[in-house]
């Protein structure tokens, strides 16, 4: 049982002030800034009571920051990543859990063992499998030597060439960041808590491993799934390093790339307000999934640590 005390309050609520201060100054002071003009926000020290030009840097930072098209990209490539780690996070862990097969550990801790390669350091292979998806079907048809088959068949020389590019794409922005060692040890650990003698029961009522999975597995696992959504998204959004050496085409950039397109430069006017402006945009989404998700959120942490 926890005791209360006056004194453990008081300590515990002003930790826990100085961490809301800690979070909310530095979006404050975004705010001031994006409400005020160019002559303003390069004062210093800077103005702590806000402007009155926060609605026509908004519009200018959406116009200037092609936002109503990055914005589009930007929600397409975040829920595509978020649909794509969880369906293949339940159906990696499902298999994992229930089935009995060779090397099964071995396969776990092959995907766990890939959370020490992100994306950023295999960002050349990536690319270049993206640049050109046919690359392991070119492999095969040059290993199995076609052409010199074909060749040797007609008498007539052929070159085959094969190629996939899905740069400036949706599925380019998505599949390489669909795979998640995270998700996958998260419903593998829930898995396991639940009770042996349910599965058991599907069997007996001659439930197949798919309807086993669709019918009991998924709906007991909604509350996880939303959580670990959240963090999927807002890791979707916030790609940077990918969508920017992927993205050639200023139509298939993502908001936080529009957005770096907006942070002045030495030959440029120090528009900061602009920037900030712009800054405040893309945060809203994300802060608007965990607004109203965060139900959801909580209860999906506190029926995954039971």
């Amino acid at each position: 049982m926890v005791e209360r005390s006056p004194v453990l309050n008081m300590v515990c609520h002003a930790i826990l002030i100085a961490g809301a201060l800690t979070v909310c100054v530095p979006l404050y002071f975004a705010f001031v800034a994006g409400s005020l003009t160019v002559a303003e926000v390069q004062k210093v020290p800077l103005p702590w009571l806000p402007g009155s030009q926060f609605l026509d840097n908004l519009q200018l930072a959406w116009a200037k920051g092609n936002f109503s098209r990055t914005f589009l990209n930007s929600v397409v490539v975040a829920l595509g990543i978020t649909a794509g780690k969880i369906a293949v996070s339940l159906l990696s862990a499902f298999a994992i859990t229930y089935f009995r097969f060779r090397y099964r550990m071995l396969a776990f801790w092959l995907i766990f063992m890939s959370l020490m390669l992100p994306i950023e350091v295999r960002i050349v292979p990536t690319f270049e499998a993206v640049a050109n998806a046919a690359l392991p079907l070119q492999w095969l048809l040059e290993t199995s030597h076609v052409a010199d088959l074909w060749r040797w068949i007609s008498g007539h020389e052929v070159a085959i060439a094969l190629e996939w590019n899905m740069v400036n794409t949706y599925p380019g922005l998505i599949l390489p960041l669909i795979a998640s060692a995270t998700a996958t040890f998260l419903f593998r650990q829930f898995f396991l808590t639940i009770p042996d003698e349910l599965c058991e029961a599907a069997r007996l009522d001659g439930a197949s491993p798919l309807h086993f999975f669709w019918s009991i597995l998924l709906p007991l696992s909604v509350p996880n799934m939303v959580a670990l959504a959240i963090i999927l998204f807002l890791f979707g959004w916030n790609q940077y390093l990918w969508p920017l050496l992927f993205t050639t085409d200023k139509d298939m950039a993502t908001a936080v790339i529009a957005l770096k397109g907006l942070i002045p430069r030495s030959d440029s006017e120090p528009a900061w307000n602009i920037a900030m402006s712009g800054a405040l945009l893309t945060m809203l989404p994300p802060v608007l999934v965990v607004l109203l998700l965060q139900r959801w959120f909580i209860k999906g942490l506190v029926d995954s640590s039971k």
